[in-house]
């Protein structure tokens, strides 16, 4: 099957809400692995966390999860990813679901994480299902599988707005894109087979999206080429770009005029001008749905900027997440902004 047609894209753009939300790991998590392993899954602060979600007018979580799981323990999984689903949607929060990972750490197991190295941005966070595997079309057998028993399951469930199949494809170790190496240009393959694998099932009600990121054309082609909906990356400042892949006005003309509805699946990164109140703002006001990185503070540390260390001490802004673990904003001064993206009376 190929991609969803505009007119299609467009049509089931116009059934959604402004969609509005934060990519989502408890703060008990440092990682996927530890979200949903059956030792560590933690339904009461999950719970606890979508509450201050719901009370900002949040909408939507983007939640990763991890191929290992599905091989250990699948039924154990699809448990706890259904048990996720109802608590979120009984908070009015529909989930977007990405399957693998490209960004971070290649060394991981099943079995205990390690804690946060303090001070580091991210410092636990994992691949799926890791280079080695990604280059070795060998081993894809069992993505295949994963890809196409998960998406069948779930393939008519209304809670799971949107798959998206692959989070920055072609990025590296501790989230550096290799790009001097190509690594880019080595995902490409898995991207279309995951694809075509989703493809491939009957009845999906759901679209498929993977966002476009980084400089490598190649692979935002690729994924412009094959998406039903538009999805990207967005940590510039209005009309400021971090790097060479434009500004986050660029990046919003360039979704915008593929035609079919956009959503913005990270942003926030407030010590390079990446805010609510006005990355937020602008994307809201051009009707691109706004999905910032983090919700609570916790064991994945993103409060502090990439590439932090214990010298530099707190930073006096929090680079990503909205709260504290007891509830309370990291910024209060984000309160009215917060509320009015999320139209909350």
């Amino acid at each position: 099957m190929r991609r969803w047609s505009v007119e299609k894209a467009q049509a089931w753009g116009e059934r959604q809400p402004w969609f509005f939300g934060a990519n989502f790991c408890p703060s008990t998590a440092i990682n996927q692995l530890e979200m949903w392993q059956k030792e560590t899954f933690d339904p009461e602060t999950i719970e606890r966390e979508l509450g201050l979600a719901q009370g900002i007018g949040m909408n939507i979580m983007r939640v990763y999860l991890h191929d290992l799981l599905w091989e250990h323990d699948r039924d154990g999984f699809i448990e706890r990813i259904e048990q996720y689903l109802a608590i979120a949607d009984a908070k009015g929060i529909r989930t977007m679901f990405v399957i693998f990972d490209d960004c971070w750490k290649g060394d991981f197991a099943l079995g205990p994480q390690p804690e946060p190295e303090p001070y580091t941005h991210n410092s636990g966070w994992i691949q799926s299902p890791g280079h080695p595997v990604v280059e070795d079309p060998t081993q894809w057998p069992r993505l295949e599988r994963y890809v196409k028993e998960l998406l069948n399951h779930f393939k008519e469930d209304q809670r799971i707005a949107v798959w998206d199949l692959y989070n920055e494809p072609g990025n590296g170790v501790d989230g550096v894109a290799n790009l001097g190496t190509q690594r880019a240009g080595k995902s490409i393959p898995l991207v279309r087979e995951t694809f075509a694998w989703a493809r491939s099932i009957v009845g999906m009600t759901q679209p498929l999206t993977v966002g476009f990121w980084c400089p490598q054309e190649d692979m935002n082609e690729c994924v412009l080429e094959l998406s039903d909906i538009i999805s990207f990356h967005g940590y510039d400042q209005i009309d400021k770009a971090l790097s060479g892949d434009g500004t986050l006005a660029d990046k919003v003309a360039r979704a915008c005029e593929q035609g079919r509805p956009a959503i913005c699946t990270e942003y926030l990164a407030r010590a390079v001008g990446s805010t609510f109140e006005k990355s937020g703002r602008y994307l809201k006001d051009h009707g691109v749905g706004a999905i910032n990185w983090g919700l609570v503070s916790g064991k994945s540390q993103t409060i502090y900027p990439w590439g932090w260390t214990r010298e530099q001490g707190e930073p006096e802004l929090c680079f990503h997440d909205v709260f504290k673990k007891d509830g309370s904003l990291l910024h209060p001064e984000e309160l009215e902004i917060l509320r009015e993206l999320g139209e909350v009376i």
